[in-house]
């Protein structure tokens, strides 16, 4: 029986959800119940292999030993006191994860979005304290075809069409130019421009990969400029691309992290934004907050993840894995598939738009078993958890490639 089938309990589910639940989503029909590893299993009892990860929420795999643990543990003590008292596990928390990005402080919220919009006030905070700039003049220079949410400031500067029209006035003070252009960067900066805000990898464009000049020029630009970098890592940091950020790539260090996603190990919503106390000491009581940020739950599932990160394990990994996976997908070039992007267990494929759009060859490998993500048209994103396995890769890739064969 085929996911198309919609059997009885997946059927019940989707109408359900059709009734009550906001449209914002277009999902497969798929209605997960259970997971473990690099597999979700579903109403009906059918398991997939998971080639998404929720979009690299799921690094470390689904339910995680350790980090259920921690969480288990945490369950059992104090979950939420919010920051109007101290808990024991916050500092520990900041103290690791300031650590693994060699900054001093760190500023926890819970979604990728609080992250970037958090991002946006210090530095804007920063430019006005700071670098002297008058206030309500400073400028962020960010990269066309980004995605870091869908905030009303954050889609005030996206050239996503779908997430923009109809929810405007937009806000002002962001400036765009070509991602992989550091001329087009440097020539943009003026006195007033506080940050310069991108991914290291550009995930939702497709898995876009920039020059590798790109990256250390634009460090050098900001420096020179005495500008803010904030490296947008909530996708593709912690160990997703063969390092613990994407930015180790390059040897660049930004002044702000971005991290989301994957920091709450796939139970809980994490992120942070993390940077030295020269700029994230610019933020005073009352100017800041969020009653769930830092909260003793996130806090011991956050370290958890960071000593999962110490050993460096999932960074080998990713590298060996996304080795695989690479040469792999690229087999299938001239097959259906027109170009492969990526680093890591990280991957955008263009395929052949003659053969269908993006979301039908996803439908296409629901039906064989495997659970991937389309973007802009005919462009696939495989991203599994980084506990996968090269026999499960080789798993995916073949029905893939059946999939491709079968719609020529």
């Amino acid at each position: 029986m085929t996911v198309t089938d919609h059997p009885a309990a997946t059927e019940a589910v989707i109408a359900a959800d059709g009734r009550h639940v906001a449209h914002n989503y277009s999902p497969l029909p798929v209605v997960a119940a259970a997971a473990e590893g690099a597999w979700i299993t579903d109403v009906e009892g059918r398991r997939y292999l998971d080639c998404l990860a929720a979009y690299s929420a799921v690094n470390f795999g689904h339910r995680h030993p350790r980090i259920v643990a921690a969480a288990h543990a945490q369950l059992d003590a104090v979950t939420l006191v919010s920051r109007a008292f101290h808990s024991d596990r916050l500092a520990p928390f900041c103290e690791a994860l300031a650590g693994l990005c060699g900054k001093d402080m760190v500023l926890p919220m819970n979604t990728g979005a609080e992250a970037v919009e958090s991002g946006i006030k210090v530095a804007r905070k920063w430019g006005t304290d700071v670098k002297g700039v008058p206030a309500g003049r400073g400028t962020i220079i960010v990269a066309r075809n980004n995605f870091h949410g869908r905030t009303t400031t954050i889609i005030s500067f996206s050239d996503d069409d779908t997430a923009r029209r109809g929810f405007g006035p937009y806000t002002p003070g962001f400036r765009a130019v070509p991602f992989g252009d550091a001329d087009a960067l440097a020539a943009a900066v003026d006195v007033d421009t506080v940050a310069v805000l991108l991914e290291p990898i550009q995930g939702e464009a497709g898995i876009i990969v920039p020059p590798d000049d790109y990256l250390p020029r634009v460090r050098r630009i900001c420096t020179d400029r005495g500008v803010l970098l904030i490296a947008d890592e909530i996708q593709s940091g912690l160990a997703r691309t063969g390092r613990t950020f994407a930015c180790d790539h390059w040897g660049v260090v930004p002044d702000l992290y971005l991290l989301g996603k994957a920091l709450g190990g796939g139970v809980v919503p994490v992120s942070a934004v993390v940077g030295d106390g020269d700029v994230l000491g610019v933020l005073h009581p009352g100017e800041h907050g969020s009653t769930f940020g830092g909260n003793p739950l996130a806090a011991a599932v956050g370290s958890t993840v960071v000593d999962l990160l110490r050993t460096g394990e999932f960074q080998r990994s990713a590298t060996e894995l996304g080795k695989r996976l690479h040469e792999r997908l690229a087999d299938l070039r001239g097959r259906g598939v027109l170009a492969v992007r990526g680093k890591g267990l990280w991957a955008g494929v263009d395929v052949d738009p003659a053969l269908g759009t993006g979301k039908l060859i996803s439908h296409a490998l629901a039906e064989r078993g495997v659970l991937v993500k389309d973007t802009h048209g005919s462009t696939l994103r495989f991203a599994p958890p980084l506990v996968i396995t090269a026999d499960e890769i080789d798993w995916a890739v073949d029905r893939f490639a059946a999939v491709l064969a079968e719609r020529r």
